[in-house]
């Protein structure tokens, strides 16, 4: 089924994520990743878009955003991934499309996938830098929401405020960690049963019976 890009209207939510083409990776090191959140924090401003998460990985990005005006935040994704991909053929001195394809994007209708989603873009670092340094990963916005950077490029708002009024920020963070331990969990049972054979699985299946 071919991709449909969403409607874009005032007031809307959406998810937007890309990645490079062939799943090369985007970002080489910190100055590619300043350099991409310094052209972010200046084009939200130009269209008047909110970041309320990010989450920059080595081959591709994840962005929920929300429109504040009529402008399409398809324009303000197409200017952030033009500028960066000129900066990058250009200090790389490579030619081509840097990004595979349009990006994608999905309008969030409703408040509880507002905030799964979110979790989800927090936890993408959480196979690299563990459980406990992910609000420490300098390239998520879990910082701000942990409030261990506020420079006006997150707006923590929207999420925060379907948290407890006590310390909603403390309550968002558990919220992630509590899926990140769940996410954890799986993955090691995975990988333990992945040290098993089809045959010994069965076998242990019945030992008791």
């Amino acid at each position: 089924m071919p991709y449909r890009e969403p409607i874009f209207y005032k007031g809307g939510y959406y998810h937007v994520y890309s990645r490079g083409s062939e799943k090369r990776t985007i970002f080489l090191d910190r100055a590619d990743r300043d350099r991409f959140l310094q052209r972010l924090k200046e084009y939200k401003a130009d269209y008047m878009v909110s970041i309320i998460a990010y989450c920059l990985m080595p081959n591709h990005y994840h962005f929920l955003l929300r429109q504040h005006t009529d402008t399409p935040i398809s324009k303000f994704v197409y200017k952030l991934n033009l500028a960066y991909a000129m900066y990058f053929n250009k200090r790389y001195e490579r030619v081509g499309p840097l990004f595979q394809g349009r990006f994608k994007a999905k309008l969030i209708e409703k408040d509880e996938y507002l905030l799964h989603l979110s979790r989800y873009i927090h936890l993408n670092p959480l196979e690299t830098v563990g459980l406990q340094s992910l609000e420490d990963y300098p390239w998520s916005s879990l910082q701000y929401y942990g409030e261990k950077k506020n420079d006006k490029l997150v707006d923590t708002s929207d999420i925060l405020s379907h948290f407890g009024k006590g310390n909603a920020a403390l309550d968002y963070l558990n919220f992630v960690k509590s899926e990140g331990q769940t996410k954890l969990k799986s993955k090691m049972e995975e990988l333990l049963l992945e040290e098993i054979s089809p045959v010994q699985v069965r076998d242990l299946s019945t030992a008791k019976r």
